[in-house]
């Protein structure tokens, strides 16, 4: 599987970008997980058997592997696979995608202040949808089998 639409310029856009938003990890996935419970409340019941802070410390190191390796992105690809194996046994379906990447894109947003544009609005867009789609598609035991 390759990149599909996902560009150099992406890449690197996303990682200059979240050179940007490391700094305050806490506070973005803090801002994260306010805005996929207030989303989608369902969710609260995935994280309710969980150590939030723990959690929210496990995203951000997750987001920065992914991010910082996204040069070879083929070579992430079984990790990403791997990534959406586990999500289906916590529970999560292709829908919750979609609520993730809402939540994903308004907490970058916020934490990048002016520094959020159209163009890296787009970037960070065709990377998650590249890394959503190998999760949902590779990450099924099915498929996967």
């Amino acid at each position: 599987m390759t990149t599909q639409n996902l560009t150099a310029d992406d890449i690197a856009i996303v990682q200059r970008t979240w050179q940007q938003v490391a700094p305050i990890a806490d506070t973005a996935a803090g801002l994260f997980y306010d805005r996929l419970s207030a989303t989608d409340p369902d969710l609260r019941a995935m994280f309710s058997a969980v150590d939030l802070d723990m959690q929210k410390k496990r995203l951000m190191e997750a987001l920065s592997f992914v991010i910082g390796a996204l040069d070879n992105f083929d070579a992430l690809v079984p990790t990403i696979a791997a990534l959406g194996q586990r999500h289906v046994g916590y529970g999560v379906t292709p829908a919750h995608y979609f609520t993730v990447g809402s939540a994903l894109l308004h907490t970058l947003e916020q934490g990048l202040g002016d520094q959020w544009t159209d163009t890296v609005a787009a970037a960070w867009t065709n990377t998650y949808t590249a890394i959503a789609d190998i999760m949902k598609n590779l990450g099924s035991p099915a498929l996967a089998a």
